[in-house]
This record gives C-alpha cells, structure tokens and sequence, in this order.
C-alpha cells in the first residue's frame, strides 16, 4: 500500500524538537513550490530516541536515528525522510537514494557555557573544569588541545546534579532551535574538525520513485553535495560511525583556470586525544563533478591510513568487542 494519495506526499521524521523543526523547514519549501500538492508529516521513535542511559558510540548500531524511517519508507508508509546528514549512515538500505541535500548550515562544533557562570570561552575555564558531551569526535580533539580540562563525555548522561561547566554541541543545531544566544564560541577547524556531513539536512526516498525525486530537485544544493560526498567517501572508507573520532572539513579552492578545487581535511584520534592523525587533498570537482568528490575522499582516507589510523581504528574495535 502506497502512502501516496493522489496529490499528497508523507515525510517521514523523527519526534524530537529539532528533527521536527528540521522537517518542517523541508515541508514548507516543498508546500511554496508545489502548492497544489499537500505534505503531511508522520513523526516516529528510533532507537537512538528510545536508548538515553549510556553514550550512543557504544551501543554499536550505525543506524540510530534512521532505521525506523527507513522501514517505513521501504514499506511505502512514508514517501520520503528527512534526516540530519550526520546520522545517515553512508551505506544506504538496497532500494533507497538520497534525493536531495540541502544548503549547508554552519557546520562547526560551539561551546555552551552553563549560565550564570562568567567565561566566555573554553580557554577561560578553570582547571578541570567538566565539559559534557556525548561525541567521541568533540572529546578526543578537546583532550588534545585542552588537557587540563576534565573532559568527559559521560558527563551530559551520567551526572543526575550537573556539575559540568559546558557542553559541546553543533552550531547548525542551536541556531535551528532558536538558541544561537547561547553559543560561547564557535570552535575553528584549527581547533576541532566537524562530523562528516554536520550542518546539512538530507531527503531520503526510494530510489525508483521518480515523481519524488523530481519534486526534491527543488531543494538540492549542488556544492553541499559536492562537499558532503568527499566526506562521506572518506567515512565510507574508513567504516567509521559515531563511535569513531573521525572528523572532517571541506572547503572550495579557486583554481587558475577559474574553475574551483574541493579540498578536504581528514583526522582520525586516538579516543584520549594523545594521538591525532591529519591528512588532507584536493581535487577539481567543477570539472570532475560527484566522480571526483568521492575519488578525493577515498584519496585522503587511503592516506590517513597509510600515517596509522588503520591502527587506531583496529584497536578501537577490538576494545569494543
């Protein structure tokens, strides 16, 4: 049974605050292109939503946030999904694409300072002071920078009184739900590599629906998907997940003959940030297109590789088993 019903299409979507608000952002540019054409919202609970009582990178499922989403569009109850790029892991069900990506947002990683408290910045707080957050990615990258700081991720789950000074979160995140007044300070590249696709919201769909896919055409941003492919390559590579400290960044070169290169920085760490491998490339992508954006990822992972992440990554699956 088809959930289509002559002019209506279903979006399928998590029930937290932000994926909701996330989908209706993508309900009304659908709704103002198509205004004949209706696009209800169907809400529903992952596993990622349902399991609250220990860090997400341990429970050792790719598919946290969209597997329920994906059962119901295989079984025609939804139409299509949208999902925080982030979460979509890089091996898609069989049957399904990825039918548009829309502009990125900032995708860097901000620091929210606990109110009342007077810093204005991580370099300000006092010595191990706790910051909370649930990414092995943010934590690794702290500790190498900031070892003084008592960083833990356990600390937003784990401590029924608070007693973290901070927490680290995703800018495009905050500013979606309206609290870009809470950001104490943006974290740069330099500093901390974001997620691989953070930032960018993403619209699954079946890959032979081609009325869909169509009607998505409005909302695809080509350099977000440029960017999003090389990064998602490189993850894809590595079969890395949330429970791997992997982190990214891409950003667009001016080449001489006027046409633009996309280069993309790579790192693998260490969980306890002593060990922090970075590599980067670059390739011509207004030339080479999608082919080449996914060759670059492969490109720079083959290398951090080639430095020892294979090492690290080896270890930390093992201490996982």
């Amino acid at each position: 049974m088809s959930s289509k019903n002559g002019n209506t299409f279903t979006i399928g979507s998590r029930k937290s605050e932000l994926a909701l608000i996330q989908t209706k952002r993508v309900q009304q540019l659908l709704e103002d292109s198509f205004p004949d054409y209706t696009f209800p919202i169907k809400s529903m609970t992952t596993i990622g939503d349902k399991i609250l009582s220990k860090p997400l990178s341990q429970i050792g499922e790719k598919s946290l946030f969209t597997k329920e989403l994906e059962v119901a569009l295989q079984n025609n109850i939804v139409d299509l999904v949208v999902h925080s790029l982030k979460d979509l892991p890089t091996n898609l069900p069989e049957g399904m694409t990825i039918g548009a990506i829309l502009k990125r947002e900032n995708p860097e990683d901000a620091l929210v300072i606990k109110e009342g408290l007077p810093y204005k910045s991580v370099d300000e707080l006092p010595k191990d002071s706790v910051i909370g957050t649930s990414s092995v990615r943010r934590s690794a990258q702290l500790k190498a920078s900031y070892p003084n700081l008592t960083n833990t991720r356990l600390a937003k789950l784990d401590a029924s009184s608070g007693p973290y000074s901070a927490l680290i979160l995703a800018v495009a995140g905050l500013e979606r739900l309206g609290m870009s007044h809470r950001i104490s300070q943006t974290f740069s590249p330099k500093v901390m590599l974001h997620a691989v696709g953070q930032g960018a919201l993403a619209v699954e769909c079946r890959i032979d629906d081609k009325q869909i896919i169509e009607l998505l055409s409005v909302l695809e941003d080509k350099d977000t998907r440029l960017r999003c492919t090389a990064e998602r390559s490189l993850l894809r590579f590595l079969e890395g997940g949330c429970s791997i400290p992997i982190g990214v960044n891409t950003e667009f070169i001016e080449a001489q003959n006027g046409t633009r290169e996309l280069k993309l920085l790579g790192l693998v760490a260490r969980l306890d940030g002593s060990e922090i491998i970075k590599a980067e490339g670059q390739k011509n992508v207004d030339e080479g297109g999608i082919e080449a954006a996914n060759e670059l990822g492969i490109e720079v992972a083959r290398i951090l590789v080639e430095k020892g992440a294979s090492n690290i990554l080896e270890e930390l699956k093992v201490s996982r088993q």
